[in-house]
C-alpha cells in the first residue's frame, strides 16, 4: 500500500503505517455507514420492527444527526487531546452501538444505536482525513485523501456482501453484528498508530515530538504559533477572521449539498431502483458498482487536484454526477444503467471528497482538524435531510423524484464550490507553500 503513495524514504515508515492504519478505521466506517442501506429492503420487506418507508427515512436520519454531532465535536476535541485518542474512542463507539442494533427489540432503541453510531462515524472521518493531511507527501495531500476515502467505499462494497450473503440465511441483526468486529482493531490503533506531529509541535509537547520523529527518522515541522489555552473557540473563530469567512461558508454550503446528495444515494439506492422494478441482487449489485466507481474516482480526483485544483475539479465532479443520479430516473437496460451507476459513483464520491483536501489543504497545521471536522459537520444538515428527503418521496409513490432532488443537491454544490474555485485563486491562505496552493485552486 506504501507504493501507493510514492512515500520517500525518508518518513515513509511513518507515513504508511499512519495511513495504512487510518485506511483500516475508515473501512470500518464505511461498512458501518452503509450496512443499513444495504440491509433495508429486507428490513422492509419483512416489516422488522414495524419498518415503513417514511419510518425508515427517519432511521437513517437519526444516523446522520449523529454524524452531525460527531463531527462538529470531534474537530475541536482532535485540535485540544490529540487525534489519535479520538479515532480510538470513535472506532469504538459505533462498534458498540452497531451492537445495540443487533440487540434492539424496538425502533426506538435501533435509532437510538444508530444515532450513537453516528456520533463515531461523523467523528472519525475528519480526524483521520487531518490526520493523513499532516502524514502526506509534500504536494500529494489531495491524492492522499483520495486513497484514504477508498477505504470508505470498499467498507460500502462489503456492506453489500454482507448483506447478500449473511442477511438472507441468518437475518438482519446478523450483518450488525458483524459491525461490531472492529473493536478488536481497537487494541492495534491505540498501540501503533502515531500522534500528529504538527499537533505534537502545536501543543509544546516537542519532547514527545522529538522521540517520535527520531524514531522513524523524520524531521520535526515548523513550530506554529499556539493558541490561548483559555480560548476553546479560538480555532473555530479563526474560520472566519481576515476575510475567510466567505470561503468558509461557501465550502459549508458545498458541503451541504454534498452530504445530502452522498448520503441521501447512499440509504436509498437500492430501495430506490427495487422501486423501479429490479431485483433485490441487482439492487446490491448498484451497491457495488457504485463503491467501485468511488474507489476509481478518488485515485483519479485526487491526481487531478494535485495538478489542477481540488476546488475546481469538485465543482465539474459534482456537474457530471448530478447528470448521472438524473438518469437515473429514466427505465434503461440493465447493463447502461450499471454504466450510469459506476459512473455516478466516480464522480460523486470523490466531489465531495475533494472539499475536504481543499480545507485541509488551505488551513493550518493545528487548525485544520477544527477546519475540516466543521465543513463536515455543516455538511451533515445536508446528510440529515437526504435520507428523510427519500423516505417521504417514496412513502408518497415519487420515487423518481428522489433521483431529481438529488441531482439538484449536485448543481447547488457545484456552484458553491466553483464560485469557491474562483475566489480562492486570487488569495493566498497563511501557511501554505506553492504545491498546497495549486492544490487548493
Amino acid at each position: 500500500m506504501s507504493s501507493s503513495f510514492a512515500l520517500s524514504a525518508r518518513g515513509g515508515k511513518l507515513a504508511a503505517l499512519a495511513v495504512g492504519l487510518c485506511w483500516l478505521a475508515v473501512l470500518f466506517d464505511g461498512l458501518d455507514m452503509f450496512i443499513y442501506g444495504s440491509v433495508l429492503p429486507h428490513m422492509l420487506a419483512e416489516k422488522a420492527l414495524g419498518i415503513t418507508p417514511d419510518r425508515a427515512g427517519d432511521l437513517g436520519s437519526y444516523a446522520t444527526f449523529g454524524m452531525l454531532v460527531g463531527a462538529l465535536t470531534a474537530g475541536t476535541v482532535a485540535d485540544r487531546i490529540g487525534r489519535k485518542k479520538l479515532m480510538v474512542a470513535c472506532v469504538t463507539l459505533f462498534s458498540l452501538a452497531s451492537g445495540l442494533c443487533a440487540m434492539s427489540g424496538s425502533v426506538a432503541v435501533f435509532g437510538l444505536g444508530r444515532t450513537l453510531a453516528g456520533i463515531g462515524l461523523g467523528g472519525l472521518l475528519p480526524t483521520a482525513i487531518s490526520m493523513v493531511s499532516d502524514y502526506a507527501p509534500r504536494g500529494r495531500t489531495a491524492l492522499t485523501i483520495g486513497m484514504l476515502m477508498t477505504a470508505h467505499h470498499a467498507g460500502g462494497i462489503l456492506s453489500a456482501y454482507v448483506a447478500l450473503w449473511i442477511v438472507e440465511p441468518l437475518g438482519w441483526r446478523a450483518a450488525f453484528w458483524v459491525c461490531v468486529a472492529p473493536l478488536l482493531f481497537v487494541p492495534v490503533l491505540a498501540r501503533f498508530m502515531p500522534e500528529s506531529l504538527s499537533f505534537l509541535v502545536a501543543k509544546g509537547r516537542t519532547e514527545e515530538a522529538r522521540e517520535l520523529a527520531g524514531r522513524f527518522e523524520v524531521q520535526l515541522p515548523a513550530a506554529v504559533e499556539r493558541k490561548a489555552p483559555a480560548d476553546r473557540w479560538n480555532s473555530l473563530v479563526n474560520l472566519f477572521r481576515a476575510g475567510e469567512w466567505t470561503q468558509t461558508l461557501l465550502y459549508w454550503l458545498a458541503s451541504f449539498g454534498g452530504l445530502l446528495l452522498v448520503y441521501g444515494v447512499a440509504t436509498w439506492l437500492p430501495t430506490l431502483m427495487r422501486s423501479e422494478g429490479y431485483e433485490l441482487g441487482s439492487a446490491l449489485t448498484f451497491v457495488v458498482l457504485f463503491n467501485l466507481g468511488g474507489i476509481v474516482g478518488m485515485l483519479v480526483a485526487g491526481r487531478a487536484a494535485d495538478r489542477f485544483g481540488a476546488p475546481r475539479i469538485s465543482s465539474v465532479w459534482f456537474a457530471l454526477t448530478a447528470a448521472g443520479v438524473f438518469l437515473l430516473s429514466v427505465h434503461m437496460p440493465l447493463a447502461v444503467t450499471f454504466t450510469v451507476v459506476f459512473l455516478t459513483g466516480v464522480f460523486l464520491n470523490s466531489a465531495q471528497t475533494m472539499i475536504y483536501a481543499t480545507v485541509s489543504i488551505r488551513s493550518t497545521p493545528d487548525n485544520r482538524a477544527t477546519a475540516v471536522g466543521w465543513t463536515s459537520g455543516m455538511g451533515r444538515f445536508g446528510a440529515v435531510f437526504g435520507p428523510w428527503l427519500g423516505g417521504q418521496l417514496l412513502a408518497a409513490g415519487n420515487g423518481d423524484w428522489g433521483f431529481t432532488a438529488f441531482a439538484i443537491a449536485g448543481l447547488s454544490s457545484m456552484v458553491f464550490i466553483g464560485i469557491a474555485a474562483l475566489r480562492s485563486s486570487r488569495q493566498t491562505p497563511r501557511g501554505s507553500t506553492q504545491q498546497e496552493l495549486i492544490a487548493s485552486g
